[in-house]
């Protein structure tokens, strides 16, 4: 069950919890159902071999045989199914629920029509003229194990009663409600709790907190003097003490 504490949570109402249960029952009803016909294939196939001795249908016995296993199988996948199901809408698929009416539609025509689909099969196998009568292999069977026929007419009514109720109760309003899609709530934010932090993205240009550049950067002493320094001759200095005109001669006496 959801935790009813967050936002989104949705309360499985009763009406889903109890399809499950049914939708389980009915699993349990068709695996005993196959483990039943599994059981007693040796004796259906003994009494059809025996009714069928002597006629043009001697040796179609097999028929009947593997109509039971099939059908055997087929109980073990609804049985599956409606197990997957269960678990599924209890989690509010509505995707599962829309396939367990599919299903349980055709588990309640099939269950529905199994005795009349069984009488048909049993007339089907005798359709030669010197073939025995339906009604006498039912007897036999009936004889050979007289708990079948009533534990398989119980255990189709309790798994139409069960499927009806369980399709029903999932069309229910709460059910509806709850196989739903959430709507998303907005959460107001907690008292005393901080947002999440921004990154801070740094501004275009220089920062104002730098310290200014200074007017005239030094040369670096590591750095060799160009070419064209290098070929200029170095200037020579003036001497202070050379004249600047030639001195004049002395005076004739």
């Amino acid at each position: 069950m959801s935790d009813p504490t967050t936002p989104d949570a949705r309360v499985r109402p009763g009406s889903v919890t109890i399809s499950s249960y049914l939708l389980y029952l009915c699993a349990a009803i068709g695996v005993l159902g196959a483990v039943t016909q599994l059981a007693t294939i040796g004796t259906v196939s003994d009494v059809y071999k025996d009714a069928y001795e002597g006629t043009t249908a001697e040796g179609t016995e097999g028929i009947a045989t593997a109509s039971v296993v099939v059908a055997s199988v087929l109980g073990l996948l609804f049985a599956a199914g409606f197990v997957v199901l269960a678990i599924l809408n209890n989690r509010g698929k509505n995707v599962s629920r829309i396939v367990t009416w599919v299903v349980g539609g055709i588990s309640l025509c099939c269950t529905g029509f199994g005795i009349a689909g069984q009488a048909l099969s049993n007339s089907m196998n005798v359709s030669t003229g010197d073939g025995p009568d339906p009604s006498e292999i039912q007897d036999s069977i009936n004889s050979e194990l007289p708990w079948l026929m009533p534990l398989s007419i119980t255990t189709s009514i309790i798994t139409l009663l069960a499927l009806i109720v369980a399709l029903i109760l999932l069309a229910l309003p709460p059910s509806n409600e709850f196989f739903r899609k959430p709507a998303q709530v907005w959460e107001p934010p907690v008292p005393g709790g901080a947002y999440p932090a921004y990154p801070q993205v740094p501004p275009a240009g220089p920062s104002p907190y730098a310290p200014p550049a200074p007017d005239a950067a030094p040369p670096s002493p590591s750095t060799p003097p160009s070419a064209g320094d290098a070929a200029a001759p170095p200037a020579q200095p003036q001497s202070e003490n050379r004249p600047s005109d030639p001195p004049s001669p002395p005076p004739a006496v």
